[in-house]
């Protein structure tokens, strides 16, 4: 059964998700401060095992970024990413009722940017506002 749990901060989740997705995962005091630097986070369920979430992170007035959408691979194309988008776009709406003018951004993996496509997001070159870019590290 499919269950959706909200604000859920478990560090162990957090880190077993992203390193089945192939992102590595974190140090569990850096999860730690992630997660409770977080404004809102939703965990999907099957049964009792953890196969989805996502999170938002931000000042609610300025800016949003959804982060850290991951599903399991053997839960992919099962609409499970969907639900997460979707209970993140219910919250974003949330908070658009008190502050409209919020805007929300996202980092899409590499191809999946069709993905975010299906729920109104743009690239920030179709937006008129250049390329995202991060800092370089090395």
């Amino acid at each position: 059964m499919i269950t959706i749990k909200e604000n859920v901060k478990n560090i162990e989740e957090f880190n077993y998700l992203y390193d089945s997705v192939g992102w590595g995962s974190y140090d569990k005091e850096v999860t730690k401060q992630a997660l409770d630097n977080t404004y809102y986070s939703v965990s999907i369920y099957d049964n009792d095992k953890i196969i989805g979430y996502g999170r938002l992170i931000g000042d609610t007035i300025c800016f949003m970024y959804i982060h850290d959408v991951m599903v399991l691979p053997d839960y992919q194309s099962k609409k499970i990413g969907t639900l997460i988008m979707n209970k993140l776009l219910e919250e974003i709406n949330r908070i658009k009722e008190k502050h409209p003018d919020v805007l929300v951004y996202l980092g899409a993996s590499k191809n999946k940017e069709g993905f975010y496509e299906k729920f109104g997001f743009i690239t920030r070159e179709k937006a008129n506002l250049g390329a995202g870019m991060i800092l370089d590290e090395e």
